[in-house]
């Protein structure tokens, strides 16, 4: 299948005929300068000096200006243990954010990456490829979000990276609120070139195999860049490492399995509301074959005895089974000395597989209580009487093996760009005129468990016909010798089926520019003017599995048919919209004195949202400082803003079920902090139905923003910086996630959140709860949660300070060749948010239940060079993070409930590389990445129920991994 793709993708690569990009590049554009791999522009002969950047317009001869720009070439990701784009930007000091990724297996997006810039969310920061604007992914982060993905770029085809933190709306429009990302690919490559990388991890899994091959070609007026990259990933097992291959044995509670197969009594007329576990009278010798032949007979207290496995975290995966196939091609046909016509096109084809193991693959009752879905039934034979609930995990041997049923993303995406750029005869004004399509296609598969199905099966051989109802519940006499029996692979088979999900995005973008970099003198030189005229649309299209969004009735027997969900257990966020947008942008760069420039720039964007306008301006003062040649001191001030995503205007009513901790009831029966994961399931775990959909009459977010700095370049081959920035974002879109507000609504509670704010009146309010709760041992309890609904509203706002430093200097030494340092750094110094603006702000530095981000993050390398040999050391610390227990009680204070609450020590790992060149044009390499093997910071907080002791978000257990790479250039002699 990939084959066939890429063949249809050079073959539309071929038919263009032209490209170049109007983007604009950190890399040098005249002959005399240019080593970064990019090929001379003719066009700008007559301008020697000038150099076209990211962050401005206008060619120029400072590459430092008033605003900060973090580059990354291609040397520094080889040389520094990458090997991804996207594990470039995270490792990155500014990537200080948590963010969903590979490891969260039960998302919407489990093959896509992205990051976080300064902590701030993860849509709020611009993406371009060669200053276009990236296609969205057809996925939603978090199952609301629209954001961009990083994991498709070819790493292979990137010549260097350009990051420019703080707000850049005046000259890129919207999302450019936490900065701006510029892949600049490669655009001329002196030979053939190919390259191919093995490696594998220490701990199993992860083998990786990557080729790619490059080639550059010139016939008369036309000249093409051509390349191709294959890369094949094996998946990380939770099995393959000794952090989650079974439960935490290190934590506040024993480590012992969690419940395999569960018969849960937790309440009888005899008994009355103490749970306890019904024990399968043959001691679980049925299921020992399971698992591995690990399922035994475990015992908690006080509720009993139950059937588990210490293997069940096994069956999900921890990275991702990957292949892709990528093309690049670059084409330029020079018309005449004055026009070039160009055209680009990068296409990915992705196939990826994941598990998440017996965390989703399970079955209890979808059986209705109260009018409410609840799993609850009452057993007359037991007790008096009593409510009961079942729950059994589909292991290995029941399902054919995890990794035949594993979920499976195919996503085709390109970015199309063409047209002319050049110079307006001998004059010094230039244009360019160009069109850019981006279209991305995603489709998901998954193993699905239809809900008659699955219940009828459960019906005809475990609970049997319904027998009526008794205090609202169902009732059953259930044959508990035949639930704790394994079932078969074709019984599991008989109630499955594969469900498919199409989703796509599309952009298109017509772009005029008209540039004068000299367009009048001023005693600093030469004034510069540029003015861009854009315009197109955009759109996205979710298409679920239509029985994802379906209901069906269930026959439990005596006529008692009740309507469920088609699909068990599973959600989807269905929606499709399309908007038109236009913008104007006029940037003037201003020498004023010899010492002292000021850069302008102002930009007005409108877009047409289902009949109605929606705009926002931006501008921008930036003053750049130069008392002596080798300082710059700089700072600028400008406004920001992000328009409402297509989702947030656009998702269709979504409503799915999941499980939640109703801490509020938990804390009164007296489970909290360590002791929680003893409450009963009925409140541990509560079913909800929850309801989001979006809102078009949504605003955009706008920001104020400011920054500045000093650079300065001491002694030749030094240079440093650093630069304070500062955001202050206003209207922000919000939507809280069930466990945010069940955690807050038991914060109001006691009090710890004032009850009066309104963070407690929408907690409250979002939340419903069914019929009145019960007194448990003098305890007034509340009823149980059934509803959440999470509504996307104009009601957030953020404040986020940061600083961000960076240090480089390199020294000849002497026979023994030169030595190359490097060091960044980045610091949150404040970090605020309101979830309604007459609420108190809440700083998330000192309130882990908000938000788990790095406070700072520091990276350095040393690089030594000498002639056929190169070495580069590299660390990268990752600072502290508050800990399980603090998550829990939004508070690093210990308390007698949270008696461990606090912060881990920081995360230090190393990777190295060293590349030999055995003969001039053959480059041999050894890369290690986590060259000791680093391990997440152990996190004793945790409980012994949990099989991931580390927060996915921010942490990953792959270890060591080593690679070996040969690249080779034809031609080039020896």
């Amino acid at each position: 299948m990939i084959r066939t793709k890429i063949t249809v993708a050079i073959v539309a690569a071929l038919a263009l005929g032209c490209s170049t990009a109007y983007a604009q590049s950190s890399a040098p554009q005249d002959a005399s300068q240019d080593n970064s791999g990019q090929a001379p522009d003719s066009t700008n002969a007559k301008k020697l000096q000038a150099v076209t950047v990211t962050g401005s317009l206008i060619p120029q001869t400072e590459i430092e200006t008033a605003t900060p720009v973090i580059t990354i070439t291609a040397q520094d990701m080889k040389a520094k243990g990458f090997t991804t784009v996207a594990q470039a930007l995270q490792q990155a000091s500014f990537s200080t954010g948590s963010v969903q990724g590979m490891q969260d297996t039960n998302s919407f997006t489990t093959g896509a990456e992205t990051l976080s810039l300064f902590g701030l969310p993860v849509g709020f920061t611009k993406y371009l490829i060669d200053g276009r604007p990236m296609g969205n992914f057809p996925g939603l982060y978090n199952g609301s979000d629209t954001f961009n993905s990083i994991s498709g770029l070819p790493i292979d085809m990137v010549d260097h990276i350009d990051i420019l933190p703080g707000g850049q709306s005046s000259l890129y429009g919207s999302d450019a609120i936490a900065g701006v990302i510029n892949i600049v690919l490669k655009k001329h490559i002196d030979a053939p070139t190919i390259d191919v990388r093995y490696g594998w991890d220490k701990g199993g899994g992860g083998a990786n195999r990557r080729i790619s091959l490059a080639d550059s070609f010139t016939f008369g007026k036309f000249t093409s860049l051509v390349g191709l990259q294959f890369d094949s990933t094996q998946p990380v097992w939770s099995q393959d490492r000794a952090l989650t291959r079974g439960y935490f044995q290190q934590g506040t509670s024993p480590g012992i399995p969690l419940r395999d197969s569960l018969a849960y009594q937790i309440y009888s007329n005899d008994v009355g509301p103490e749970s306890h576990y019904i024990q399968d009278p043959n001691n679980c010798q049925a299921l020992t074959g399971l698992w591995g032949g690990t399922t035994a007979q475990y015992s908690r207290n006080p509720q009993g005895n139950y059937c588990g496995s210490p293997n069940a975290p096994a069956g999900k995966t921890l990275s991702l089974d990957s292949k892709s196939a990528n093309l690049y091609t670059h084409n330029t046909f020079d018309v005449n000395d004055n026009v070039q016509l160009y055209g680009d096109l990068l296409y990915n084809y992705s196939e990826d597989k994941s598990s998440d193991g017996g965390n989703t693959t399970f079955w209890s009752p979808a059986l209705v209580a109260g009018g409410n879905t609840s799993g609850y039934f009452w057993d007359p034979s037991l007790d008096g009487g009593s409510i009961v609930t079942l729950q059994h995990t589909f292991a290995p041997e029941e399902v054919g093996g995890y990794q035949n049923i594993m979920s499976k993303q195919y996503e085709k995406a390109y970015m199309l760009s063409f047209g002319a750029h050049g110079t307006f005869g001998q004059s010094n004004w230039d244009y360019d005129l160009g069109f850019t399509h981006s279209d991305d296609h995603l489709e998901n598969l998954g193993t699905a468990r239809v809900a008659s199905e699955v219940e009828g099966y459960y019906k005809n051989h475990v609970l049997g016909p319904q027998q009526g109802t008794y205090s609202g519940y169902p009732v059953f006499t259930p044959n508990y010798a035949n639930f704790f029996k394994p079932i078969s692979v074709a019984d599991f088979d008989s109630f499955t089926t594969r469900t498919k999900t199409v989703s796509k995005t599309w952009d298109n973008l017509v772009r005029g520019q008209l540039t004068n970099a000299s367009l009048f003198h001023l005693p600093g030189g030469d004034a510069g003017i540029a003015v861009v005229v854009e315009g197109g649309n955009e759109g996205f299209d979710i298409t679920p599995d239509p029985r994802l969004l379906e209901n069906t009735t269930v026959d439990y027997g005596n006529g008692n048919v009740y309507t469920t969900p088609y699909i068990w257990g599973q959600s989807a966020t269905p929606g499709a919209g399309h908007r038109s947008r236009a913008a104007a942008t006029a940037e003037l760069r201003l020498p004023l004195l010899e010492q002292l420039t000021a850069d302008v720039s102002g930009r007005y964007d409108n877009y047409d949202v289902s009949g109605k306008n929606i705009g926002a301006g931006t501008y921008n003062l930036g003053l750049e400082y130069r008392p002596v040649e080798s300082l710059l001191l700089r700072a600028r001030y400008g406004t920001a803003f992000k328009v409402p995503t297509l989702s947030d205007e656009f998702q269709r009513p979504s409503g799915y079920f999941s499980g939640v901790t109703d801490y509020l009831n938990c804390a009164r029966l007296g489970f909290v902090g360590s002791t929680l994961g003893n409450c009963p399931d009925n409140y541990g775990s509560t079913q909800f139905k929850g309801e989001t959909v979006g809102n078009p009459d949504l605003q955009p977010i706008k920001a104020k923003v400011w920054s500045y700095g000093i650079v300065w370049a001491p002694v030749q081959g030094m240079s440093m910086s650093v630069d304070y920035l500062h955001w202050d974002i206003n209207n922000e879109v919000s939507q809280l996630s069930p466990d945010t507000l069940s955690n807050t609504e038991y914060l109001c509670d006691i009090g710890t959140i004032d009850p009066s704010t309104a963070t407690c009146a929408n907690a409250f309010n979002l939340i419903t709860r069914g019929t009145a709760g019960k007194l448990v041992n003098g305890v007034q309890l509340l009823g149980p949660i059934t509803d959440i609904t999470t509504t996307k509203l104009n009601i957030a706002n953020e404040q986020d300070n940061a600083i961000s430093a960076n240090f480089n200097y390199g020294h000849d030494i002497g026979s023994f060749g030169k030595l190359v340092f490097d060091f960044s750094y980045s610091d949150l110094l404040k970090h605020t948010s309101q979830d309604y603006a007459i609420d108190p702000a809440v700083d998330l530095l000192t309130h882990p239940g908000y938000s788990t981000d790095f406070k700072s993050k520091a990276n350095a390398s040393l690089t030594w060079l000498k002639n056929e040999w190169s070495a580069t050391l590299y660390v990268n610390r990752f600072g502290r993070t508050p800990n399980y227990q603090a998550t829990q009680s939004d508070s690093y204070v210990q308390t007698a409930a949270y008696p461990l609450a606090g912060k881990l020590p920081a995360w230090i790992y190393y990777n190295a590389s060293v590349t030999f060149n055995p003969i001039h044009n053959l480059a041999l390499s050894l890369q290690i990445s986590n060259l000791f093997n680093k391990m997440p910071p152990l996190d004793r907080s945790y409980p012994g129920t949990t099989a991931v002791p580390y927060n996915t978000d921010d942490y990953n257990p792959y270890g060591r991994a080593m690679f070996i790479e040969a690249n080779y250039k034809f031609g080039q002699g020896s």
